[in-house]
């Protein structure tokens, strides 16, 4: 059977599309991971308090939701509730790892293919040196002030490490909380501006290619609460096609959620009852009454009015990633002129065996840990990557594309670009999924 493959740049890790066709008809569209990392056995036998800094070597890119993650599960299973300052600190934490996500996702990865080039950092036309020379120095900027706030608030920027059992080792003083707050005023403008030039080469986009993607109903799912979202996270919820809601704890995922292992790739699947589920960005705006902060609730609402609710087009994940980059800086900002050192960050525990899980809202959806431990010792270790909920819904979405671009014996190539959108807008991380 002729197989057209697409190699994938401007995502995390390495990956491939491979659409096969059959007689002028397109019979399959797979996305293939082809790395093999195997964190899943080389924890095997660790000592489990040592997790927390080892896990976040699974991505440079999500190591600061890696590291929460492993200290929510140690902290479940040796029942440890951190106190209130610690949470707040981490839920800081997690607000840096999204600006700096986002930043990226949005300005670096899928920026080019708003505006026809290849990189926001090359040269490009002469009439655009000016345009894109602003764009690539204020997409910088803003992911820089969320790198800031995570060296702050966990200790540096990759791999982070004051999250710990029990709370964080030490607090933010108000001086550094002061320079971190009007770093993140000063970016605020550009961010947003940023953000408005992107939702109008996106209609350009939509008036070129006429369409915004599949556009079926999924299955949403997210661990982020209807309002004011707080990515330190607790309970999962999913909504259905047909509007139910349920809300459910990380130990009970597979109750709802069905897993499976492709034979084409190294990345695992889920499904919900067999049917499209996508987790995300536009899962968390989906499930959101509001965002709790004023410019994030005015993007939310011309959101609504624009593409209704719940919203499906694929390429709409990237207008609501602008969304929540917006919120994060200003929840941010709301967050930094809190008294974030006078109270004790942390609490004295004891470990012991057992199993536990731990839950965070990664930016590219909710990730969870899960250990058992033996004599102090890892003895099972499961991690649920975002990345795999959105799998079978980028394949859905790779068949309607290609459907579209292929007729018979002619193939358009703007084919070729399509695949590239469709999968850029699920922000897919390769380097976590494959475990």
């Amino acid at each position: 059977m002729p197989a057209l493959v697409f190699p994938l740049s401007r995502i995390e890790g390495h990956a491939r599309v491979v659409i096969h066709i059959e007689g002028g008809e397109v019979r399959s569209a797979s996305f293939q991971a082809m790395e093999f990392r195997g964190f899943k056995q080389l924890v095997h036998g660790v000592p489990a308090e040592q997790m927390t800094v080892i896990v976040p070597r699974i991505c440079g890119v999500c190591s600061t939701a890696h590291h929460i993650a492993a200290v929510k599960a140690l902290e479940d299973a040796y029942g440890v509730e951190p106190p209130p300052l610690a949470r707040r600190l981490r839920e800081l934490l997690l607000l840096g790892q999204l600006i700096q996500s986002h930043a990226t996702s949005l300005f670096i990865f899928t920026m080019p293919d708003r505006l026809g080039v290849s990189s926001i950092l090359d040269p490009g036309r002469e009439k655009e040196l000016d345009e894109q020379a602003r764009i690539a120095r204020w997409a910088l900027a803003v992911r820089t002030a969320g790198t800031h706030l995570i060296t702050t608030a966990g200790g540096q920027f990759i791999h982070p490490v004051k999250a710990v059992v029990g709370g964080m080792t030490s607090g933010i003083e108000s001086d550094a909380a002061a320079a971190l707050s009007a770093e993140l005023a000063a970016q605020l403008p550009h961010a947003c501006e940023l953000f408005e030039l992107y939702i109008r080469k996106s209609l350009e986009l939509h008036d070129r290619i006429g369409t915004w993607g599949d556009d079926a109903p999924a299955w949403y799912l997210a661990a982020v609460a209807e309002k004011l979202p707080n990515y330190d996270s607790e309970a999962l919820r999913l909504l259905s096609p047909d509007g139910r809601l349920v809300t459910f704890p990380a130990r009970a995922h597979y109750d709802h959620l069905t897993y499976e292992q492709p034979d084409y790739s190294y990345s695992g699947r889920t499904s919900c009852g067999g049917e499209a589920l996508r987790a995300n960005s536009l899962a968390r705006i989906n499930l959101a009454e509001s965002m709790g902060t004023p410019l994030a609730d005015q993007y939310l609402q011309r959101f609504r009015s624009s593409f209704g609710r719940p919203a499906h087009a694929i390429l709409l994940f990237d207008l609501a990633r602008g969304i929540e980059l917006v919120y994060a800086i200003e929840r941010a900002q709301q967050i930094l002129t809190m008294p974030l050192n006078a109270e004790d960050t942390d609490i004295p525990y004891t470990a012991r065996d057992g199993e536990g899980y731990g839950l965070v809202e990664a930016p590219r959806g909710p990730l969870i840990h899960h250990y058992v431990i033996e004599k102090g010792l890892i003895a099972d270790a499961e991690f649920v990557i975002p990345t795999v909920h959105n799998i079978k819904s980028i394949e859905r979405a790779l068949m309607v594309a290609a459907r579209r671009y292929i007729s018979g014996d002619r193939i358009d190539m703007e084919l070729e670009r399509a695949v590239g959108r469709v999968v850029r807008a699920f922000d897919p991380c390769i380097a976590c999924a494959t475990h």
